[in-house]
């Protein structure tokens, strides 16, 4: 079972409120871990397979940390609606690796490379399924939340494969990539905890909407860092998402502004990076003295100003405190 006795994944500078978050995290932490139980050994091995690889469990500690908007934050439906995000973002993991074809997940064998295709892809719909009998126990509002997540989400990965449409502008398509793939499930877990915490309908509301701005954003800070960082401080070597071809908003922006010199930087995307270090390297130092990547870093800035905004309807204390940082890391995160 990971190490929930660590840092947490989200900024929390009061000692109360952080000793609380562990501890019911640590309650989920051994939830899940039921949770992924199969009739067949096999299935739970497999299910258990990226559950045990560890993770920052950011979105149950997302849901916790709502919850502390309200009255009710020890509730037990808030507990089971940590679970339901948890679950629907590792069963989106299983999909996610036999799509970009990955061998590595959290520094251990993807499910597909460990064992095949249609036990990964499986594995993941056997996870879905789960999540969805505990949205089940959580009443109609939740089981309505949690379709159009999902649906949300299966349209984010299935944007990803397709390129944009004839005058559609890429970045925009990325963007709305990113939102489906990253930023509703964040928005659901911020919800969940709000809803469940018996927060107020405000406070609710726009904690949906911090989540929605800081998940997307979080994940485009990633996608920076993959290219800034000089060595393995993202938690992947610099340069994954170029020798994967991957496109990020650095090098959607770069193109879009087609410069005239920046033709070999433009003749590199264009290529093949992934069995050619020198040049990845090439590609990599000249994106970085690129305006595309203060333009990206402008973004994100922008991005955490306006999920900031939405807590002014948090009373003030710890966990505002705790969002506000959150908001902040994303906007000037180096790791």
């Amino acid at each position: 079972m990971p190490d929930v006795s660590s840092s947490l994944a989200l900024p929390v500078s009061d000692p109360a409120l952080e000793a609380r978050l562990k501890t019911r995290l640590a309650l989920i932490e051994k939830q899940l871990q039921g949770h992924v139980q199969s009739r067949a050994p096999f299935i739970t091995e497999a299910a258990a397979h990226l559950l045990e690889a560890g993770g920052k469990r950011f979105r149950p500690l997302l849901v916790l940390l709502a919850a502390e908007c309200g009255d009710r934050a020890d509730s037990d439906d808030v507990l089971t609606a940590a679970c339901v995000v948890e679950l629907t973002h590792l069963a989106s993991l299983y999909h996610d690796d036999v799509m970009d074809e990955a061998a590595v997940r959290r520094g251990t064998p993807s499910a597909n490379a460990r064992w095949d295709n249609h036990v990964a892809i499986l594995t993941g719909d056997f996870l879905f399924a789960r999540s969805s009998e505990l949205t089940a126990e959580l009443g109609p509002e939740a089981v309505g939340i949690q379709a159009k997540a999902f649906a949300r989400l299966v349209e984010g990965q299935i944007m990803e494969t397709r390129a944009p449409a004839d005058g559609e502008d890429p970045v925009a398509h990325h963007l709305d990539v990113i939102a489906g793939k990253t930023g509703i499930l964040i928005a659901t877990s911020a919800r969940y905890g709000a809803l469940f915490g018996g927060a107020a309908p405000e406070v609710i509301e726009a904690l949906t909407a911090y989540g929605d701005i800081v998940g997307a954003a979080f994940q485009i800070s990633d996608d920076i860092l993959d290219i800034a960082s000089e060595g393995d401080v993202s938690g992947k070597t610099p340069g994954t998402d170029l020798k994967e071809g991957v496109p990020t908003l650095p090098v959607l922006l770069a193109r879009r502004a087609n410069r005239p010199e920046d033709a070999r930087l433009l003749e590199l995307l264009a290529s093949d990076l992934n069995a050619n270090d020198d040049a990845l390297a090439e590609t990599l130092a000249l994106l970085r003295a690129n305006p595309a990547m203060d333009e990206a870093r402008a973004y994100v800035l922008n991005e955490a100003a306006k999920a900031k905004a939405h807590l002014a309807v948090v009373p003030e204390g710890p966990v505002r405190e705790a969002l506000e940082a959150f908001a902040d890391l994303v906007a000037t995160r180096t790791a």
